[in-house]
C-alpha cells in the first residue's frame, strides 16, 4: 500500500512539473509567436496537454534558426572582414539609382538587402535534360572551384553521375564543395559522403549544432536552396534537386515538370554570397572565392538575388512576393508545386484581381505529395470566386517556382508559396527586370496553361463528402506542412 502510495505520490510531482514547464513554455510562445492563431493553439496545448505539446514545441515551435541569426547578425571575425569586401563591389554594380527608381523595387532590395546588379544574362533551363546537361558542362569546364548546394541529393543514376563528375574535377585540382540538407538527404548512403570525401571532395551537411538532440529539434528547419556556382562567373538556380525523378525516370512521378536558370555576371556574387553564409554557419570555415564582378558579354539584365529564410529579422519571403503581387497592374501568373498561401497572399491575389489584373496561379493536378496538394485545393473557392484563375497542371508532376510580374518582373527560385517556405526554410529566388526574359518565362508558362485545366469554384462541390473532408483537414494542417 505505501508504495503504490508512492508511486502516486511521484506520478503527482512529474505531472505538476510538467504543467509547470506548459504553462512556462506558454508564456515563450506568447512573446516570440509568429501569429495570433497559433500562439494561441500553442498556449493552449501547451498548459492542458504539455506531456504531447512540449516535445512537438521543441520541433515546431521556435520561431527563428536562433543560432544562425546569432551569427548572420554579429557577422564576428572573418565573415564580418569578407562583407565589407564584398560590399563595395555590388554597390558599384547596382542597376537601379535610389533616387529615381520605382519605390517597390527599392523595397525588394531592401528585403535581400542586396542590389538588383547590372550587366547579368540569364538562360532559362526547362526540366531535367536542359537543367542537368547545362550543371554538368559547367562542372566540366571548372578550372578554380564549385560550390555545390541541394535539398536532396539521391544517390542514384544522376546522383552517381555528379558524384563522378566532382571526384574527377577535384582530382584535377579544382576545390569542390558540396552542402547539404540532412532531412532532404535522410536516405542517402555514408558510404556517398565518403566516397566524395575519399576523391578530394569537401562536403558538409547543414545544421545548427553537432548534438543530437538540438539537431533535432530543428528539423523543422531545413536549407531548401539549391545552388551550383562555377569559378564565381556562373550560377545555376531553381527548383530541381539532384535525383533521377527529375529527369522523369520514377515509375508514377513522372513527367517531372521543372524550371531551373543558368546567370552569369555580378548576380553571381550574391548566390556565393548566400552559399558562403550557409556554408560558414555549417562549418565555421570561410571559402578562398573570387568576388570581382564578371559582366555577361551583349546587353545585360538587372538581377536582384533574394535568399530568404528563418535567420532574417522580417518574414522576408512572403514580403517580398505580396510586394510583387501588389505592385502588378497587369498580370500576375504564378506557377508553384505546393501552393498553400497565408491570408496576406489571399488577400493580395484577390485584390489584384478585383482591380482588373491578369491573375493565374498553376498548381499540380497529379501531386507528388497528397497532404499538401489537398490543402493547396481548400483555396480554390476563395481564388476562383474572386476572378483569379487557377489551372491544374495535367501532363505531369508540375515541381517548378516560377512567377511573371506585369510584362517586366520575372522570379525563378526555390521557394514555395507555403508557410514551410515563407517562414521555416533557407530558400533562394532570383528575380530578372527584363522584358525579354520576362516574355521567355510567360511563354513556357503559356504553354503549361495549355496542358493544364482550369477549375471553378464548385471544382469541389462534385467531389465526394470524404475527398472535400479530407481537403478541409488538410487545410488545418497547412502550416507544418
Amino acid at each position: 500500500m505505501g508504495e503504490t502510495t508512492a508511486s502516486i505520490s511521484w506520478l503527482a510531482v512529474a505531472l505538476g512539473l510538467l504543467h509547470l514547464a506548459g504553462l512556462a513554455v506558454a508564456m515563450r510562445a506568447l512573446m516570440f509567436g509568429r501569429t495570433a492563431q497559433g500562439t494561441v493553439a500553442w498556449m493552449v496545448a501547451l498548459v492542458l496537454l504539455p506531456y504531447i505539446a512540449l516535445p512537438l514545441y521543441a520541433v515546431f515551435g521556435h520561431g527563428k534558426f536562433h543560432g544562425y541569426v546569432r551569427a548572420r547578425r554579429t557577422r564576428n571575425g572573418r565573415l564580418n572582414d569578407l562583407m565589407r569586401t564584398v560590399r563595395p563591389l555590388r554597390d558599384s554594380e547596382r542597376a537601379l539609382d535610389p533616387d529615381t527608381a520605382p519605390r517597390e523595387l527599392l523595397a525588394l532590395e531592401r528585403l535581400a538587402e542586396l542590389p538588383f546588379t547590372r550587366g547579368n544574362k540569364a538562360q532559362l533551363l526547362i526540366d531535367g535534360e536542359q537543367t542537368f546537361q547545362s550543371i554538368f558542362a559547367g562542372i566540366a569546364a571548372s578550372r578554380r572551384y564549385v560550390l555545390i548546394q541541394f535539398y536532396t541529393i539521391h544517390c542514384d543514376g544522376v546522383g552517381t553521375h555528379l558524384k563522378k563528375a566532382l571526384i574527377e574535377r577535384a582530382r584535377e585540382g579544382v576545390a569542390v564543395f558540396v552542402l547539404y540538407d540532412e532531412i532532404g538527404c535522410e536516405d542517402m548512403p555514408s558510404s556517398y559522403v565518403e566516397e566524395l570525401r575519399r576523391g578530394g571532395v569537401t562536403v558538409s551537411a547543414f545544421n545548427e549544432s553537432k548534438s543530437w538532440f538540438a539537431r533535432h529539434s530543428r528539423i523543422n528547419y531545413r536549407n531548401h536552396r539549391k545552388i551550383v556556382v562555377v569559378d564565381g562567373h556562373t550560377a545555376w538556380v531553381g527548383g530541381l534537386n539532384v535525383g533521377d525523378e527529375y529527369l522523369g525516370r520514377h515509375p508514377t512521378l513522372s513527367p517531372w515538370r521543372d524550371t531551373h536558370v543558368r546567370v552569369t555576371g555580378p548576380s553571381v556574387q550574391g548566390c556565393q554570397l548566400s552559399f558562403m553564409e550557409d556554408w560558414h554557419w555549417a562549418t565555421g570555415e570561410m571559402l578562398t572565392l573570387d568576388w570581382r564582378a564578371y559582366h555577361a558579354d551583349g546587353d545585360g539584365m538587372p538581377v536582384l538575388v533574394l535568399p530568404t529564410g528563418p535567420a532574417d529579422t522580417l518574414e522576408t519571403c512572403g514580403l517580398a512576393f505580396g510586394q510583387m503581387i501588389a505592385a502588378a497592374r497587369q498580370r500576375i501568373w504564378i506557377a508553384n508545386p505546393y501552393f498553400v498561401p497565408d491570408s496576406h497572399i489571399v488577400a493580395a491575389l484577390q485584390l489584384a484581381a478585383f482591380r482588373g489584373v491578369d491573375v493565374r496561379v498553376l498548381i499540380p493536378g497529379k501531386p507528388d505529395h497528397r497532404m499538401t496538394w489537398l490543402a493547396s485545393l481548400s483555396f480554390l473557392p476563395d481564388m476562383t470566386r474572386a476572378g483569379v484563375k487557377v489551372y491544374l497542371y495535367e501532363a505531369g508532376v508540375l515541381h517548378q517556382k516560377t512567377c511573371v510580374f506585369d510584362d517586366r518582373l520575372a522570379t525563378v527560385g526555390t521557394a514555395n508559396f507555403d508557410n514551410r517556405s515563407f517562414r521555416l526554410n533557407f530558400e533562394i529566388t532570383l528575380v530578372f527586370l527584363d522584358a525579354r526574359f520576362n516574355q521567355e518565362v510567360a511563354d513556357m508558362l503559356l504553354r503549361d496553361f495549355q496542358e493544364s485545366r482550369e477549375v471553378g469554384a464548385d471544382a469541389l462541390a462534385s467531389r465526394s463528402l470524404a475527398f472535400r473532408v479530407a481537403v478541409q483537414g488538410a487545410r488545418l494542417l497547412a502550416p507544418v506542412l
